[in-house]
This record gives C-alpha cells, sequence and structure tokens, in this order.
C-alpha cells in the first residue's frame, strides 16, 4: 500500500474539521487578541488558512527558505472569513493534488527548512507533511477554538460533538 492512500484520509479529515474551525471565525472581530504576546484573530486565521499550502512545497522542492534575502515571509493579507475559507481551500486542493501525486521514494526524500541560507532542519518529506502541515494546523486550530470560546462564538466539534453541539441536540431532543 502505498504512503499516500494512508495518509490522505487523515488529510482529508484534518481539512475538513480545520475548514469548520475558519467557518467559525467571526469577521467582525479579526483583531481580538487574548493576550500581549499571543497572535490576534486574523493572523491565527491567516496562518492556518496557509499551512495546507505548505504541503505543495514539500512535495515539489526539495528545501524552502522563508527569508531567502533577509527579510522574513510576509503572509497573504485576508480580511474576511471569506477570504480565509477561499485561502484555505485552494491550498487544500493544491496539496491533496500534489500528495495524490507523489511517490513513496519521494516521500522519504529529505527536505530542508532555511531562513537566509542557513538550515534550520532536515527531515524526511512525509515527517514534514505529518509534523509541520498536519500536527502544526492541528495545534493552531486548538487555539483558534481557545479564541473562539473567549469570544463566545459556538466551537464546532472536531472528534465528534462539542460542547456547543451537545446544548443544541439537547434542546432538539
Amino acid at each position: 500500500m502505498a504512503i499516500t492512500d494512508l495518509l490522505l484520509p487523515e488529510f482529508d479529515h484534518e481539512m475538513e474539521n480545520t475548514r469548520k474551525m475558519l467557518a467559525a471565525v467571526p469577521g467582525d472581530r479579526l483583531d481580538f487578541k487574548p493576550h500581549p504576546k499571543s497572535f490576534n484573530l486574523k493572523d491565527l486565521a491567516t496562518h492556518i488558512a496557509t499551512l495546507p499550502g505548505w504541503a505543495v512545497s514539500t512535495v515539489e522542492q526539495p528545501e524552502f527558505d522563508f527569508a531567502p534575502d533577509g527579510k522574513p515571509y510576509s503572509p497573504p493579507v485576508l480580511n474576511s472569513t471569506q477570504e480565509l475559507l477561499e485561502t484555505f481551500d485552494q491550498g487544500v486542493a493544491k496539496a491533496r493534488a500534489a500528495l495524490a501525486g507523489v511517490t513513496d521514494e519521494a516521500l522519504q526524500q529529505p527536505w530542508s527548512l532555511l531562513q537566509t541560507g542557513k538550515v534550520l532542519f532536515t527531515m524526511p518529506r512525509i515527517a514534514v507533511i505529518r509534523s509541520f502541515v498536519l500536527n502544526h494546523t492541528i495545534h493552531h486550530r486548538a487555539q483558534l477554538s481557545v479564541y473562539l470560546r473567549l469570544l463566545d462564538q459556538k466551537v464546532p466539534g472536531m472528534y465528534g460533538p462539542s460542547a456547543d453541539e451537545m446544548s443544541e441536540l439537547a434542546v432538539r431532543q
């Protein structure tokens, strides 16, 4: 069985869950920041919306330098929930296509993250996809769920119904 036969169902499930969380972002509260050291809601949601696209460069390039000229990566400016979802959906589609077309041999090849030419780490591509795409997305998605709760927004369930969804189910019964 090919590695992607195992990876794609997990990818699809986590991307579907992530989309539900991004769809819950209140567009009128993008400036919300729970702590001075935290991302604001807009920056956190933008980061999450762009993470699936990282799978494409991981599959298609042997390395990525996020500050090749000494200037750090600058994310796109996304100013609404709709823009977040559009960016996310485009990244997911491109990532899924890249993952569906990659061989086991290519997934086992090394990939490096660089900053201004300096190698920060090198790992097999499959490890990068699992940790720096999937796990990284899940990590920030969990942060987003806390932001939503602090803003008194309904939090969608990820691996079963959320407390909000359980309350709605109880009311309907």
